[in-house]
């Protein structure tokens, strides 16, 4: 599913490639109105990033496919997951003060009626990346502002560990769309 398959999650690296994405540029428009580039790994065609107007999402860790794990199995890969995320979450905690939490229930409920939502919000949904967002900003010295949230698309998908950087705020969405 993305180009970080295989690799085992380290708390150092995340943080690492978390800082290095909240100082490399973002696109200042998309590639179409709204619009959002997917890249991929050249080799495999993996998700490796997905750029849009102000923003950039990357994958920072995926877990072992979950084909046929069920019961007490799954619960502890889901567990493994949100342990790593909360490591991070404290690390960057450590960093750059208390965290807040936007909730992705919006956004999900806004793709399956086909509403708009900003362009963000939308490229985390097409990505099937609908874990609430943990999220810190504007930082200081960048004005830019950063979230990491783990999830599962489906039953049998890995668990994918992603970042976000956005010159704009990462704010909840509102339960009704604006006219």
């Amino acid at each position: 599913m993305t180009g970080r398959a295989g690799e085992v999650f380290e708390t150092g690296r995340a943080v690492s490639d978390v800082e290095a994405l909240l100082v490399a540029p973002v696109p200042t428009a998309g590639p179409t109105a709204g619009g959002t580039d997917v890249e991929g790994d050249p080799a495999t065609g993996e998700w490796t990033a997905t750029s849009g107007e102000g923003f950039r999402i990357v994958p920072l860790w995926e877990s072992e496919d979950l084909v046929g794990v069920y019961g007490p199995e799954w619960n502890e890969a889901e567990e493994a997951a949100e342990e790593q995320l909360a490591r991070l979450v404290a690390e960057l905690d450590r960093r750059w003060g208390a965290h807040r939490r936007v909730s992705m229930r919006v956004p999900l409920f806004r793709k399956q009626a086909g509403a708009p939502m900003p362009a963000l919000f939308q490229a985390l949904c097409d990505a099937d990346c609908y874990g609430d967002l943990t999220v810190w900003g504007p930082l200081s010295a960048t004005s830019r502002w950063i979230a990491v949230s783990v999830n599962q698309s489906d039953g049998d998908a890995p668990m994918i560990m992603t970042a976000v950087v956005s010159d704009r705020p990462i704010t909840e969405l509102d339960d009704q769309p604006s006219t």
